[in-house]
């Protein structure tokens, strides 16, 4: 009977994942009508997947150069307001895709607080790939940092006073003790960064442009504009080899990674002199630039737009008050379905014993494969329920469920066995000591990841333009149409939009998860 319990999710990954993707390869690789070699033929995809590739890698690169003297900052300073810091890195996992976009171009587009005066001078920042890069830095930076800040909080006190006591300079302490601890972490963290830039949608939609687009938005356009449904087919299957590659050595350094000692950590300490106080200062600008400035740039120019009365229309159209409904009822439903199948994959993680990981790791499959392939993979497998309200529920919770199930393992690993114990010597029944025990001390871990799960759900974009009715419509993908359409009014009324969607997200992440007493991580390593 209780082998019924890990039913639930692997059937729900293997009729929404599973055989989607094989139906997908099975099109891409063995359809006569599209050699799966032609696409490396074809001069214009070969140049799509080698940008898609440079800018994931450029992403990293950035990221690596910038995040980790900002973790070094936020791992050995003790400062005012450094747990706000922390929290702040969490938001680029909060707001939506779109909204992210739209603060970039709020902040750097031609009328933008930065790239209009630049559009003035005669330098366009939208004929560049500046803004997809600048882009890519808000959602992946914080991973970076959060892997480094855990990194350094590794390193033995001890080692690093025994180098100081031999005569090594801090500089040269941070090349031969610290750098070697922190080394795999950053390529963990590299090469989840890779994966979300390599695999990402709606931040190459829209600030890509038509140059720099990448071979997901060329797999959505062959699909949606021209119809060429073979050829997507075997794109979309050689991006889906890539990524595995990648997840591949992702699996490989988190199973390193996994369950690693706790040294005595080095003592925070408050910076001394102007020097430590200026590096200070220059670490939180950079965070304040990359991850709350196109938030804030968002937050002015809506209220900018409401105050004018050329945004303020929107929110008052029976189009919006119905894509509103719309997000919200798939969101909740999605979240219910995301809650149900992480509970089961958590707490059926403790059948398989020594090899529960290989169980609990199972759960970051729906973030190896990106959403567009997803969405394909069930059109083509699924055609007759394209436009059905229980598809388009199941690959929202396929998304948002690794969340939970995450956050869900990972406090039922840290949970002491002798808690129940001690409630069973007590008289109590299993159910008993689940209900009155289990559930309370996890009950935070579970929060959050509902949480994570119910802002992936409130902001996705890919899922809805492929499997979504007209009628359907989405705050995403009214944005999205917004943008579409010329003239300086749709963008007002893009940017309101895209304000209400950010605080329907953050007041669902709040509501979910309540108060929280310490800093937690969403991509924290499984146990």
């Amino acid at each position: 009977m209780r082998w019924a319990l890990p039913a639930l999710p692997l059937g729900f990954v293997l009729l929404v994942l599973a055989a989607p993707v094989a139906r997908l390869l099975g099109e891409g690789l063995g359809g006569a009508e599209v050699a799966w070699w032609a696409v490396w033929q074809d001069d214009f995809l070969r140049q799509r997947i080698a940008w898609t590739f440079a800018q994931a890698a450029i992403t990293c690169a950035l990221s690596l150069l910038l995040g980790l003297p900002l973790a070094w900052v936020l791992a050995r300073w003790e400062f005012a307001g450094r747990r706000w810091v922390l929290r702040g890195l969490m938001l680029p996992f909060v707001v939506p895709t779109l909204v992210a976009a739209l603060g970039v171009l709020a902040l750097w587009g031609p009328r933008g607080w930065i790239g209009g005066p630049l559009a003035q001078a005669g330098i366009d920042l939208s004929g560049t790939p500046w803004l997809l890069l600048y882009g890519n830095l808000f959602f992946n930076l914080c991973l970076v940092v959060r892997a480094g800040v855990e990194a350094l909080e590794q390193v033995s006190a001890s080692r690093v006073a025994a180098a100081r006591t031999l005569g090594a300079t801090p500089w040269r302490v941070f090349w031969r003790v610290e750098w070697p601890a922190v080394a795999p972490w950053m390529a963990s963290a590299l090469c989840l960064v890779f994966l979300y830039c390599f695999s990402g949608f709606g931040l190459a939609l829209v600030l890509g442009g038509q140059r720099w687009a990448t071979a997901e938005v060329e797999i959505y356009s062959l699909v949606a504009h021209e119809l060429a449904l073979a050829q997507a087919s075997v794109l979309a299957v050689w991006m889906l080899l890539l990524t595995g590659a990648v997840a591949l050595a992702y699996a490989y350094l988190e199973r390193r990674l996994m369950a690693p000692g706790r040294p005595n950590p080095l003592p925070r300490q408050r910076p001394q002199g102007p020097w430590q106080w200026l590096a200070l200062v220059a670490a939180l600008a950079l965070w304040a630039a990359v991850c709350g400035a196109p938030l804030l740039a968002i937050v002015v120019r809506a209220a900018q737009a409401l105050w004018a009365g050329q945004g303020a229309e929107v929110l008052t159209e029976p189009q919006t008050r119905a894509a509103a409904w719309n997000t919200l009822r798939f969101s909740a439903m999605a979240v219910l379905l995301a809650t149900a199948l992480g509970l089961a994959h958590a707490l059926a993680a403790r059948l398989f014993g020594a090899w529960g990981w290989v169980w609990r790791g199972a759960a970051y499959l729906p973030f190896v494969v990106s959403p567009i392939t997803v969405a394909f993979g069930l059109l083509l497998l699924y055609p007759e329920w394209t436009a059905s309200l229980p598809l388009l529920v199941a690959a929202y919770a396929l998304l948002a469920y690794p969340f939970v199930a995450q956050s869900l393992g990972a406090a039922l690993d840290a949970l002491p066995a002798s808690y129940a114990q001690a409630a069973a010597s007590l008289g109590a029944s299993p159910a008993r000591v689940a209900w009155r025990v289990t559930l309370p001390l996890v009950a935070p871990a579970l929060r959050r990841g509902m949480a994570f799960a119910a802002a992936t759900a409130l902001g996705e974009f890919a899922v809805s333009l492929f499997l979504s009715r007209p009628e359907w419509t989405t705050l995403t993908t009214l944005i999205h149409q917004r943008l579409g359409r010329p003239g300086a009014a749709n963008l007002d009324a893009a940017l309101v939009l895209a304000a209400l969607l950010m605080l329907l997200a953050l007041l669902a992440f709040l509501l979910i998860e309540g108060p929280r007493r310490r800093d937690t991580d969403p991509h924290a390593r499984p146990a």
